[in-house]
């Protein structure tokens, strides 16, 4: 692994953890007010201002992901991927392989809902703007379904973290032997003799 490769996914993973911490502080928002806002049993007193609030949480969430959605792709899983081969199988613990597979599930299902998103906008009419129902209506529906993908990522992308760090913690193989000098055994032992 180059240095550069290195640093590239060091700042990747800072990235990944303000990812982490941003989506939650958005959930630890939602909590406080859906407790709040909703009786005992957990319908909201004011359901047209509760949802007005999940949306919200929903399009902060998908906000918070963009600015890491094409690095966990190209270069956060790969990257984990490649380091989990290379730590010794003692110190790998079972549920990563797992969550890798978790996150590239959640990544993929977040391009084809981001793939499909943009179809239907362009497919708009010309009238349909932000800030008008026809268009914040399908880009609601599109971060509602997000929600739980975005969600994964806040969960399990500590996994990413952990794998990294157990791979840092790997001694870091020497680029040329050491230079000792090897003696040979018959030098060091003395010959031993039979007796008859």
């Amino acid at each position: 692994m180059s240095l550069s490769a290195d640093e590239d996914h060091q700042h990747a993973l800072v990235r990944l953890t303000r990812y982490i911490r941003e989506a939650a502080e958005i959930l630890a928002r939602w909590d406080a007010y859906s407790d709040e806002h909703s009786d005992a049993e957990g319908w909201p007193h004011d359901p047209s201002a509760y949802g007005y609030r999940q949306r919200r949480r929903d399009a902060d969430t998908w906000e918070a992901f963009a600015k890491i959605r094409f690095v966990a792709l190209t270069h956060l899983l790969p990257f984990a991927e490649r380091q989990l081969t290379n730590i010794p199988t003692l110190r790998v613990r079972p549920r990563w392989s797992w969550q890798l597979k978790t996150l590239r599930t959640s990544l993929d299902e977040l391009y084809c809902l981001q793939e499909h998103w943009l179809a239907e906008r362009d497919a708009l009419p010309d009238r349909a703007v932000p800030g008008t129902e026809e268009y914040d209506e399908p880009l609601a529906d599109r971060n509602a379904e997000a929600w739980h993908h975005l969600d994964t990522w806040a969960v399990h992308g500590q996994a990413l973290l952990d794998i990294n760090t157990a791979a840092q913690q790997q001694p870091r193989r020497r680029t040329s032997p050491p230079t000792a000098t090897v003696i040979s055994a018959a030098r060091t032992k003395p010959a031993s003799r039979r007796t008859p």
